[in-house]
C-alpha cells in the first residue's frame, strides 16, 4: 500500500471522528482515551457539535458543509481530491499515532460500514478500533490478551484465509483454518480472561464496547508486535 506523508503526528491515541452514526457523547467518551481529534470530511460537523475544534479535517470535502469548515481554522483543512478512496482512509493513512479510536464510521449506511472494514484490513499497520452503538471492531493483532468476562461475546470475521490459537474461548480457534467463503467465526464466547495469536492480519475481532479502555492500551503500547504495510 502507499505510504503518505503524515498530516497529523501524535504520540498519543488520536480520535477520528466521521460522518456516520455516533452522538456527541460517543466522540466524548473516546476523546477521554484517545485526546488528539481530527475529522474526516463530514466528521467535522459532530466534532463541532461536541464543542471540538479538530486538530485537522482531511477528505475531499464533498460531505462536509461549508459553514462548518469556514469554523475550522485554514491551516488545519487538508483537501484531498483523489477519489479512489474513502474519507476514512484518506485520513487513516495520514495519520501517524499508537492507535486511532473511530467514531461515526459504522450503521447508518451498510455501504459505509463494510467500507470502513475493508480499510483497517488493507492498513494492517495502523492500529484501528472502530466504535459501534454495542460493539468494538478492530482488526486482530498478531497478539492480544483481554480481561473479558465469562459470557462476553467475542466475535472473529475473517477477510481472508488466516489461523490462530486462543484461550478463554468457549470454542477454542486451534487448527481451525478460517475463511470468509466456508468458516467463521462470529458468537464465539469467553469464558474468563481471553488470548488471542494470530499467524496473519486478517482476522476481524468484535468486542463488547466496555472494553474501550482496555483494547485501546493493548493495541497502543509500545511493546505491542504491529502487523507490517500490506506490500503494494
Amino acid at each position: 500500500m502507499h505510504q503518505f506523508s503524515p498530516i497529523v503526528n501524535s504520540s498519543d491515541p488520536i480520535t477520528l471522528v466521521g460522518g456516520g452514526e455516533a452522538t456527541p457523547q460517543d466522540l466524548q467518551k473516546a476523546l477521554t482515551l484517545a485526546p488528539v481529534c481530527v475529522a474526516a470530511d463530514g466528521g467535522a460537523r459532530l466534532a463541532l457539535r461536541a464543542g471540538v475544534t479538530p486538530t485537522a479535517v482531511i477528505g475531499d470535502f464533498d460531505s462536509v458543509l461549508e459553514d462548518d469548515l469556514a469554523r475550522i481554522p485554514a491551516e488545519r483543512r487538508h483537501h484531498i481530491s483523489e477519489q479512489d478512496s474513502t474519507d476514512f482512509e484518506k485520513a487513516l493513512t495520514r495519520i501517524h499515532a499508537p492507535v486511532v479510536l473511530g467514531v461515526g464510521f459504522l450503521g447508518n449506511r451498510s455501504d459505509h460500514h463494510l467500507a470502513a472494514l475493508h480499510v483497517i484490513a488493507a492498513h494492517p499497520d495502523r492500529p484501528c478500533i472502530l466504535i459501534g452503538r454495542e460493539e468494538l471492531i478492530c482488526l486482530a493483532p498478531r497478539e492480544i490478551s483481554l480481561p473479558t468476562r465469562k459470557g462476553d461475546v467475542v466475535s472473529l470475521f475473517p477477510m481472508g484465509q488466516v489461523e490462530g490459537q486462543s484461550t478463554g474461548l468457549a470454542w477454542p480457534i486451534n487448527g481451525l483454518q478460517f475463511d470468509p467463503m466456508s468458516k467463521i467465526g462470529t458468537s464465539n464466547h469467553a469464558l474468563g480472561p481471553m488470548t488471542l495469536r494470530m499467524e496473519s492480519a486478517a482476522m476481524l475481532l468484535i468486542l463488547p464496547r466496555r472494553l474501550m479502555p482496555q483494547l485501546v492500551s493493548a493495541l497502543g503500547q509500545s511493546s505491542a508486535v504491529r502487523w507490517p504495510a500490506r506490500a503494494e
